[in-house]
Protein backbone atom coordinates (compact mmCIF):
# COMPACT_ATOMS: atom_id res chain seq x y z
CA UNK A 1 0.00 0.00 0.00
CA UNK A 2 1.39 3.06 -0.83
CA UNK A 3 1.27 6.39 0.79
CA UNK A 4 -1.80 7.92 -0.93
CA UNK A 5 -3.32 4.80 0.29
CA UNK A 6 -2.28 4.77 3.62
CA UNK A 7 -3.46 8.40 3.99
CA UNK A 8 -6.87 7.40 2.37
CA UNK A 9 -7.54 3.86 5.27
CA UNK A 10 -6.16 6.67 7.93
CA UNK A 11 -9.08 9.29 7.36
CA UNK A 12 -11.32 6.12 6.51
CA UNK A 13 -10.95 4.77 10.38
CA UNK A 14 -10.71 8.54 11.97
CA UNK A 15 -13.83 10.79 12.21
CA UNK A 16 -12.30 13.75 12.93
CA UNK A 17 -10.59 13.24 9.34
CA UNK A 18 -12.72 11.92 7.50
CA UNK A 19 -15.74 13.95 8.00
CA UNK A 20 -14.18 17.23 7.09
CA UNK A 21 -12.84 15.49 3.66
CA UNK A 22 -16.24 14.52 2.89
CA UNK A 23 -18.01 18.03 3.69
CA UNK A 24 -14.90 19.53 1.78
CA UNK A 25 -15.87 17.21 -1.30
CA UNK A 26 -19.50 17.18 -1.05
CA UNK A 27 -19.21 21.10 -1.52
CA UNK A 28 -17.34 20.46 -4.47
CA UNK A 29 -19.66 18.33 -5.62
CA UNK A 30 -22.36 20.55 -5.27
CA UNK A 31 -20.42 23.29 -6.64
CA UNK A 32 -20.67 25.24 -3.54
CA UNK A 33 -18.22 28.21 -5.04
CA UNK A 34 -21.27 28.94 -7.32
CA UNK A 35 -23.62 28.88 -4.71
CA UNK A 36 -22.09 30.99 -2.19
CA UNK A 37 -21.36 33.24 -5.35
CA UNK A 38 -24.92 34.08 -6.17
CA UNK A 39 -25.46 34.47 -2.33
CA UNK A 40 -22.86 37.30 -2.39
CA UNK A 41 -23.97 38.69 -5.67
CA UNK A 42 -27.73 39.36 -4.27
CA UNK A 43 -26.03 40.51 -0.59
CA UNK A 44 -24.06 42.67 -2.15
CA UNK A 45 -26.93 44.45 -4.37
CA UNK A 46 -28.85 44.38 -0.93
CA UNK A 47 -26.28 46.09 0.75
CA UNK A 48 -26.53 49.86 -0.30
CA UNK A 49 -30.06 50.14 -0.23
CA UNK A 50 -30.53 49.03 2.96
CA UNK A 51 -27.94 51.40 4.23
CA UNK A 52 -30.06 54.32 2.22
CA UNK A 53 -33.36 52.80 3.91
CA UNK A 54 -31.05 53.18 7.42
CA UNK A 55 -30.15 56.10 6.83
CA UNK A 56 -33.32 57.74 5.78
CA UNK A 57 -35.57 56.12 8.67
CA UNK A 58 -32.90 57.57 11.10
CA UNK A 59 -34.01 61.16 9.33
CA UNK A 60 -37.30 60.39 9.79
CA UNK A 61 -37.31 58.81 13.46
CA UNK A 62 -34.31 60.69 14.99
CA UNK A 63 -34.64 64.18 13.15
CA UNK A 64 -33.74 66.32 16.31
CA UNK A 65 -31.17 64.04 17.94
CA UNK A 66 -27.59 63.32 15.18
CA UNK A 67 -25.91 62.26 18.00
CA UNK A 68 -27.79 59.61 18.59
CA UNK A 69 -28.23 58.97 14.60
CA UNK A 70 -24.46 59.07 14.37
CA UNK A 71 -24.24 56.25 17.18
CA UNK A 72 -27.12 54.16 15.61
CA UNK A 73 -25.56 54.20 12.16
CA UNK A 74 -22.19 53.51 14.06
CA UNK A 75 -23.46 50.62 15.24
CA UNK A 76 -24.55 49.25 12.19
CA UNK A 77 -21.62 49.86 10.23
CA UNK A 78 -19.33 48.37 12.96
CA UNK A 79 -20.19 44.98 10.97
CA UNK A 80 -17.83 45.60 8.95
CA UNK A 81 -14.36 46.16 10.05
CA UNK A 82 -12.64 49.66 9.26
CA UNK A 83 -14.55 49.53 5.87
CA UNK A 84 -17.56 50.46 7.64
CA UNK A 85 -15.54 53.48 8.74
CA UNK A 86 -14.93 54.04 5.10
CA UNK A 87 -18.67 53.77 4.49
CA UNK A 88 -19.58 55.92 6.70
CA UNK A 89 -16.97 58.75 5.87
CA UNK A 90 -19.20 58.80 2.55
CA UNK A 91 -22.42 59.72 4.16
CA UNK A 92 -22.92 63.13 4.80
CA UNK A 93 -26.81 63.98 5.11
CA UNK A 94 -29.66 62.19 7.74
CA UNK A 95 -32.25 64.14 6.44
CA UNK A 96 -35.46 62.34 5.79
CA UNK A 97 -36.65 62.20 1.77
CA UNK A 98 -39.30 60.18 0.92
CA UNK A 99 -38.27 59.33 -2.43
CA UNK A 100 -35.42 57.86 -0.90
CA UNK A 101 -37.24 55.84 1.37
CA UNK A 102 -39.33 53.92 -1.18
CA UNK A 103 -36.25 53.24 -3.00
CA UNK A 104 -34.73 51.93 0.14
CA UNK A 105 -37.99 49.86 0.54
CA UNK A 106 -38.63 48.61 -3.27
CA UNK A 107 -34.07 48.08 -3.30
CA UNK A 108 -33.81 46.14 0.07
CA UNK A 109 -36.92 43.62 -0.99
CA UNK A 110 -35.26 43.13 -4.36
CA UNK A 111 -31.89 42.34 -2.73
CA UNK A 112 -33.16 40.54 0.04
CA UNK A 113 -35.83 37.95 -1.91
CA UNK A 114 -32.65 37.40 -4.10
CA UNK A 115 -30.74 36.57 -1.37
CA UNK A 116 -32.98 34.06 0.19
CA UNK A 117 -33.95 33.04 -3.23
CA UNK A 118 -30.23 32.39 -3.72
CA UNK A 119 -30.25 30.62 -0.18
CA UNK A 120 -33.65 28.56 -0.81
CA UNK A 121 -31.59 27.37 -3.97
CA UNK A 122 -28.16 26.11 -2.05
CA UNK A 123 -30.35 24.65 0.66
CA UNK A 124 -32.44 22.31 -1.52
CA UNK A 125 -29.71 21.47 -3.55
CA UNK A 126 -27.16 20.64 -0.82
CA UNK A 127 -29.90 18.53 1.08
CA UNK A 128 -30.79 16.79 -2.47
CA UNK A 129 -34.24 17.87 -2.61
CA UNK A 130 -35.96 16.91 -6.17
CA UNK A 131 -36.95 19.94 -8.43
CA UNK A 132 -40.63 18.55 -8.82
CA UNK A 133 -40.71 18.56 -4.37
CA UNK A 134 -39.07 22.16 -4.63
CA UNK A 135 -41.91 25.30 -3.88
CA UNK A 136 -43.42 26.67 -6.87
CA UNK A 137 -41.94 30.63 -6.85
CA UNK A 138 -45.14 32.10 -4.81
CA UNK A 139 -44.58 29.86 -2.14
CA UNK A 140 -40.71 30.28 -2.42
CA UNK A 141 -41.24 33.66 -2.10
CA UNK A 142 -43.54 34.05 1.16
CA UNK A 143 -40.91 31.56 2.90
CA UNK A 144 -38.44 34.21 1.66
CA UNK A 145 -40.24 37.10 3.18
CA UNK A 146 -40.73 35.38 6.46
CA UNK A 147 -36.79 34.70 6.70
CA UNK A 148 -36.49 38.14 5.67
CA UNK A 149 -38.57 39.23 8.70
CA UNK A 150 -36.99 37.19 11.51
CA UNK A 151 -33.60 37.69 10.01
CA UNK A 152 -33.95 41.74 9.99
CA UNK A 153 -35.11 41.35 13.66
CA UNK A 154 -32.49 39.04 14.85
CA UNK A 155 -29.58 41.29 13.20
CA UNK A 156 -30.97 44.55 14.22
CA UNK A 157 -30.28 43.14 17.70
CA UNK A 158 -27.10 41.74 16.97
CA UNK A 159 -25.55 44.98 15.58
CA UNK A 160 -26.29 46.63 18.78
CA UNK A 161 -24.97 43.80 21.00
CA UNK A 162 -21.77 44.95 18.58
CA UNK A 163 -21.84 48.18 19.50
CA UNK A 164 -21.97 47.23 23.37
CA UNK A 165 -19.10 44.56 23.04
CA UNK A 166 -16.96 47.48 20.97
CA UNK A 167 -17.81 50.09 23.17
CA UNK A 168 -14.44 49.90 25.18
CA UNK A 169 -14.47 51.28 28.53
CA UNK A 170 -18.04 52.56 28.33
CA UNK A 171 -19.08 48.86 29.26
CA UNK A 172 -17.72 46.73 31.98
CA UNK A 173 -16.13 43.41 30.95
CA UNK A 174 -18.99 41.25 32.03
CA UNK A 175 -21.46 43.20 30.42
CA UNK A 176 -19.33 42.88 26.86
CA UNK A 177 -19.16 39.19 27.68
CA UNK A 178 -22.63 38.48 28.22
CA UNK A 179 -23.53 40.90 24.71
CA UNK A 180 -20.94 38.35 23.46
CA UNK A 181 -22.72 35.14 24.19
CA UNK A 182 -26.17 36.76 23.49
CA UNK A 183 -24.94 37.99 19.74
CA UNK A 184 -23.82 34.20 19.13
CA UNK A 185 -26.93 32.83 20.83
CA UNK A 186 -29.13 34.58 18.50
CA UNK A 187 -27.13 33.71 15.88
CA UNK A 188 -27.42 29.92 16.43
CA UNK A 189 -31.35 30.67 16.54
CA UNK A 190 -31.47 32.42 12.98
CA UNK A 191 -28.98 30.01 10.86
CA UNK A 192 -30.98 27.29 12.67
CA UNK A 193 -34.74 28.77 11.41
CA UNK A 194 -32.83 29.58 8.00
CA UNK A 195 -31.94 25.94 7.66
CA UNK A 196 -35.46 24.20 8.55
CA UNK A 197 -37.06 27.27 7.01
CA UNK A 198 -35.10 27.46 3.48
CA UNK A 199 -34.94 23.43 2.99
CA UNK A 200 -38.05 22.15 1.37
CA UNK A 201 -38.26 19.10 3.44
CA UNK A 202 -38.54 19.03 7.00
CA UNK A 203 -36.23 19.30 9.41
CA UNK A 204 -35.79 18.98 12.95
CA UNK A 205 -33.67 21.00 15.39
CA UNK A 206 -31.29 18.33 15.97
CA UNK A 207 -30.75 17.23 12.20
CA UNK A 208 -29.58 21.04 12.32
CA UNK A 209 -27.89 21.93 15.37
CA UNK A 210 -24.51 21.37 14.82
CA UNK A 211 -23.78 23.45 11.66
CA UNK A 212 -26.43 26.25 13.04
CA UNK A 213 -23.52 26.33 16.38
CA UNK A 214 -20.69 26.01 13.89
CA UNK A 215 -21.62 28.79 11.73
CA UNK A 216 -22.54 31.16 14.67
CA UNK A 217 -19.06 30.45 16.23
CA UNK A 218 -17.22 30.64 13.39
CA UNK A 219 -18.92 33.84 12.00
CA UNK A 220 -18.05 35.69 15.55
CA UNK A 221 -14.60 34.15 15.31
CA UNK A 222 -14.29 36.24 11.68
CA UNK A 223 -15.51 39.47 13.40
CA UNK A 224 -12.91 39.50 15.36
CA UNK A 225 -10.50 38.14 13.04
CA UNK A 226 -11.46 40.89 10.37
CA UNK A 227 -11.69 43.42 13.01
CA UNK A 228 -8.02 42.51 14.02
CA UNK A 229 -6.92 41.92 10.82
CA UNK A 230 -8.49 44.85 9.34
CA UNK A 231 -7.59 47.30 12.29
CA UNK A 232 -3.75 46.67 12.73
CA UNK A 233 -2.87 45.45 8.89
CA UNK A 234 -4.62 46.96 6.17
CA UNK A 235 -6.20 50.28 7.65
CA UNK A 236 -3.91 52.31 5.48
CA UNK A 237 -4.37 50.37 2.33
CA UNK A 238 -8.17 50.69 2.53
CA UNK A 239 -8.21 54.59 2.86
CA UNK A 240 -5.61 54.40 0.05
CA UNK A 241 -7.47 52.50 -2.02
CA UNK A 242 -10.85 54.78 -1.53
CA UNK A 243 -14.02 53.24 -3.26
CA UNK A 244 -12.14 50.48 -4.51
CA UNK A 245 -11.19 49.31 -0.98
CA UNK A 246 -15.23 49.45 -0.06
CA UNK A 247 -16.01 47.49 -2.75
CA UNK A 248 -13.68 44.89 -3.18
CA UNK A 249 -13.82 44.67 1.20
CA UNK A 250 -17.93 44.24 1.06
CA UNK A 251 -17.69 41.73 -1.24
CA UNK A 252 -15.13 39.64 0.90
CA UNK A 253 -16.73 40.08 3.88
CA UNK A 254 -20.40 39.14 2.35
CA UNK A 255 -18.45 35.91 0.13
CA UNK A 256 -17.28 34.90 3.76
CA UNK A 257 -20.31 34.75 5.73
CA UNK A 258 -21.81 32.87 2.51
CA UNK A 259 -18.88 30.35 2.37
CA UNK A 260 -19.49 29.73 6.18
CA UNK A 261 -23.73 29.68 5.55
CA UNK A 262 -23.11 26.72 3.06
CA UNK A 263 -20.64 24.62 4.39
CA UNK A 264 -22.32 24.36 7.54
CA UNK A 265 -25.19 23.38 5.69
CA UNK A 266 -22.86 20.29 4.53
CA UNK A 267 -22.18 19.22 7.75
CA UNK A 268 -25.56 19.03 8.37
CA UNK A 269 -26.43 16.83 5.13
CA UNK A 270 -23.06 14.93 5.31
CA UNK A 271 -23.88 14.15 9.30
CA UNK A 272 -27.51 13.31 8.82
CA UNK A 273 -27.04 11.01 5.75
CA UNK A 274 -23.78 9.97 6.62
CA UNK A 275 -21.77 11.04 3.03
CA UNK A 276 -18.79 9.73 4.67
CA UNK A 277 -15.88 8.29 4.77
CA UNK A 278 -15.58 9.36 1.20
CA UNK A 279 -12.56 7.68 -0.82
CA UNK A 280 -9.56 9.90 -1.03
CA UNK A 281 -9.39 10.21 -4.75
CA UNK A 282 -13.01 9.74 -5.83
CA UNK A 283 -12.72 13.48 -7.25
CA UNK A 284 -9.69 12.91 -9.37
CA UNK A 285 -9.92 9.02 -10.90
CA UNK A 286 -12.63 6.64 -11.69
CA UNK A 287 -10.23 3.94 -10.93
CA UNK A 288 -11.42 3.94 -7.16
CA UNK A 289 -13.51 1.50 -5.37
CA UNK A 290 -16.27 3.67 -4.28
CA UNK A 291 -16.93 3.77 -0.18
CA UNK A 292 -20.86 3.52 1.02
CA UNK A 293 -20.33 7.33 1.40
CA UNK A 294 -19.47 7.69 -2.00
CA UNK A 295 -22.80 6.05 -3.40
CA UNK A 296 -25.36 7.70 -1.02
CA UNK A 297 -23.67 11.01 -1.99
CA UNK A 298 -23.62 10.51 -6.13
CA UNK A 299 -27.45 8.94 -5.95
CA UNK A 300 -28.78 11.86 -3.85
CA UNK A 301 -26.98 13.88 -7.01
CA UNK A 302 -29.03 11.95 -9.22
CA UNK A 303 -31.83 12.17 -7.73
CA UNK A 304 -32.16 15.89 -7.36
CA UNK A 305 -32.32 16.36 -10.86
CA UNK A 306 -35.95 14.75 -10.87
CA UNK A 307 -38.41 17.32 -12.23
CA UNK A 308 -41.51 15.35 -12.65
CA UNK A 309 -43.13 13.25 -9.14
CA UNK A 310 -43.97 10.44 -12.05
CA UNK A 311 -40.10 10.38 -13.24
CA UNK A 312 -38.01 7.47 -11.79
CA UNK A 313 -34.38 7.71 -11.24
CA UNK A 314 -32.31 4.56 -10.64
CA UNK A 315 -28.56 4.83 -10.15
CA UNK A 316 -26.65 1.94 -10.62
CA UNK A 317 -22.44 1.73 -10.27
CA UNK A 318 -20.51 -0.59 -12.14
CA UNK A 319 -17.18 -2.22 -10.91
CA UNK A 320 -14.39 0.29 -11.28
CA UNK A 321 -12.43 0.51 -14.55
CA UNK A 322 -8.83 -1.35 -13.79
CA UNK A 323 -6.20 0.41 -16.34
CA UNK A 324 -4.34 -2.83 -17.96
CA UNK A 325 -1.08 -3.05 -16.48
CA UNK A 326 0.87 -3.95 -20.07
Amino acid sequence: MGVVGRVDAYQRRHRWAGLPLAVVYKFVDDQGGYLTALITFYGFLSLFPLLLLLVTGLGFALEGSPGLQERVLDSALAQFPVIGDQIGANIHSFHGSFLALVTGVVGSLFGGLGVVQATQNALNKIWGVPRNSRPNPIAARVRSLVLLAVGGAVILVTTLLSAVTASGGVFGAGVRAAAIVVAVALNVVLFTVAFRVLTARRLTIAQVRTGAIAAALVWQIIQWAGTFLLGHMLKGASATYGMFGIVLGLLTWIYLGAVVFVLSAEINVVRERRLWPRSLLTPFTDNVELTAGDRRAYTSYAETERHKGFENVDVDFDPPRRDDPD
